[in-house]
């Protein structure tokens, strides 16, 4: 039940709609529109706002073992062309070159990923773990921690993977702002 109450409320976003249509197009491996486009539009259609409000922008994760900046550079100018007409940020990256420079970034070691999931399991909080894709003639989802903090509003961390606390919290009280009534777990 509650999986097709989160279809449902994903397709509402009119920016997922068109994304999740679109990105077959792209032709890319283990492809996934994750984490804030998803579970802020549930977010958003349950608190009787509009379905693509305060979404700063949309995750498309997907898997290559080419982990050359050229090659994901030329899928991003390619997403850019395919979604320009839409007015929203959206951000493409291949998990297999994640670990090539998030240390850079963040200050901490990553693991090489396998497949784009891994990816989707090392975000920073259990709602945020979640992916959708066209699959044949379906779509088929990812949530490892299944949909309750989604549908509860919980924001609870996620301690498995290389936890940021300052980044936890610093994104916590940012949605906070626009979703009063999320309970944020201690960090």
């Amino acid at each position: 039940m509650i999986h097709s109450e989160f279809l449902e409320a994903v397709r509402r976003n009119p920016f997922n709609r068109v994304i999740l249509e679109r990105l077959p197009s792209l032709n890319l491996p283990d492809c996934w529109l994750v984490s804030g486009a998803l579970f802020q539009t549930v977010w958003n259609t349950r608190t009787g706002q509009r379905p693509d409000l305060h979404i700063k922008d949309y995750d498309i994760f997907y898997f290559d073992p080419d982990t050359s900046y050229a090659a994901e550079d030329a899928v991003i100018r390619r997403a850019a062309d395919l979604f320009a007409d839409l007015g929203i940020a959206v951000e493409v990256r291949n998990q297999a070159r994640v670990h090539l420079w998030y240390r850079e970034k963040f200050g901490v070691p990553y693991p090489a990923l396998t497949q784009a999931t891994d990816g989707i399991d090392r975000f920073l909080m259990h709602n945020a773990q979640v992916g959708i894709r066209a699959n044949g003639d379906g779509t088929e989802v990812y949530a490892p921690r299944g949909f309750d903090d989604i549908f509860n509003s919980i924001v609870r961390p996620n301690r498995t993977a290389n936890f940021l606390p300052d980044k936890y919290m610093e994104k916590a009280l940012r949605w906070k702002e626009h979703w009063p009534e999320l309970t944020i777990l201690p960090a």
